[in-house]
């Protein structure tokens, strides 16, 4: 892909009416890598459909079998077939790179941190200055011994495993609930009940997901919302199944975001109501802010506005803050000011999205006020400029959509989508040309 994509303009394109645009994405990055390691714990092969492409789950399969897990990978038919030994790590010293793939990153450090072994995790740069050392220190307090390549709590480093020295640990999620969703996934390897106290409330959409998952595989997750305690029963185990992975909600988000924009009704096939993903979310916010949503045969159909006007909101967006970007980014053309509430954690992302946001619609003339966890944005004409999209795929998605409504937006660097979306300004284009074509 060129260095730079320039944003197709649509703004003064008149729309057939009896347009609905259909679209098709990915499977989830979420669900596919959960996947990929609930599998590798299960016991005997499991087969897993649907499955995204992308380079962090590329990252994440080529960890798995680095660690010594047979598998077979079908990408033409998105299939992966992986043999699960119970619970036991094939190779007992190993060394992995995850990529800037974070889901890896804290679901294996986990996996590894409670198994008999030594291992060498390494990071790219991007992942290097995330944020590990809550999950880490979880680690430590099970008894792994983790020494550090370069700064403390980042990686690069080594974790000795010597399985589970305790059976009450704490973990605090204000950063990523990653950190906790790894160690529920591992928490089945421990000999006796598995107690693990939370701290912090941010991301627990994905931590259903997480739970769903396990027990889709075979193994039960407790919540104790008064001690805010998941506890997982000893003798446990996952079982190896013909696994259908989800179409990935945060890829048809972007589109039916263009919907709203554009007035055209969109629908992404098999993305219903019925999703463990959060971000299902958006569509309500988009919802709110004028649009009709209908549950069809094939997926979710959204209408925009029968009035043509966009309505500005105020949105918690803690549930389904990969969206944040998206919301931003169509939120100018709404007839009221938008605020987005409950990010602050989104500024220890792939960038600093929070900033990222301000800082490309102040340079597109567009008036944003600025907290800790939350963005105002008013309502405005964007202006001609090019996008730095900070190497982080959401920024691309996301702001792309301002460009089929102001002229001139050019976006930076738009191969980074690699990470979760590869041929996302593929798609892009064949929906404009099937708008024009309309």
């Amino acid at each position: 892909m060129n260095n730079q994509y320039a944003v197709p303009y649509m703004g003064s394109k008149e729309i057939n009416e009896d347009l609905v645009l259909q679209v098709t994405v990915p499977g989830s990055k979420s669900i596919t890598n959960r996947a990929l390691l609930l599998a590798t714990l299960a016991k005997g092969q499991s087969t897993l459909n649907g499955v995204l492409f992308s380079d962090d789950s590329r990252h994440f399969l080529k960890c798995v079998q680095d660690l010594g897990f047979e598998t077979g990978v079908d990408e033409k038919n998105k299939v992966v077939t992986v043999k699960g030994l119970g619970g036991p790590v094939p190779k007992k010293e190993a060394g992995i790179y995850v990529g800037s793939a974070g889901t890896a990153a804290r679901f294996l450090a986990a996996y590894l941190g409670v198994s008999e072994g030594t291992y060498h995790l390494d990071a790219s740069e991007q992942m290097k200055k995330r944020p590990m050392a809550p999950l880490l220190a979880s680690l430590k307090e099970l008894g792994c011994e983790i020494s550090f390549d370069e700064k403390e709590g980042f990686f690069p480093f080594t974790v000795k495993g010597k399985g589970f020295g305790c059976e009450e640990i704490s973990v605090d999620i204000e950063h990523s609930s990653q950190f906790l969703s790894a160690l529920l996934i591992a928490s089945t390897l421990a000999p006796k009940d598995m107690h693990i106290r939370v701290e912090g409330s941010h991301g627990m959409a994905y931590i259903e997901i997480t739970r769903r998952m396990m027990e889709q595989f075979g193994v039960k997750a407790v919540f104790d919302e008064t001690k805010r305690e998941y506890v997982i029963p000893a003798g446990q185990s996952y079982e190896a199944l013909d696994y259908q992975i989800e179409p990935d909600v945060s890829g048809a988000s972007y589109f039916y975001a263009l919907g709203a924009l554009l007035g055209v009704p969109v629908q992404v096939k098999n993305v219903t109501f019925d999703s463990m993903q959060g971000d299902i979310g958006f569509l309500k916010i988009l919802q709110q802010m004028g649009c009709y949503l209908l549950s069809g045969e094939d997926g979710i159909v959204l209408y925009p506005p029968l009035d043509g006007v966009l309505h500005g909101v105020t949105a918690d967006m803690s549930t389904c803050s990969d969206q944040a970007i998206t919301l931003a980014a169509i939120a100018p053309f709404a007839k009221e000011p938008t605020t987005i509430k409950g990010i602050g954690h989104i500024r220890f992302q792939e960038c600093n999205r929070l900033s990222a946001i301000v800082t490309e619609l102040r340079k597109m003339g567009i008036t944003c006020e600025e907290t800790e966890s939350s963005i105002t944005i008013y309502p405005g004409e964007p202006k001609a400029c090019v996008v730095d999209t900070y190497d982080d795929h959401r920024m691309a998605m996301g702001f792309a959509l301002i460009g089929l409504k102001a002229e001139g937006i050019v976006i930076d660097n738009p191969g980074c989508c690699r990470k979760t979306f590869e041929n996302y300004f593929d798609v892009l284009g064949d929906c404009l040309e099937t708008i024009n074509e309309g």
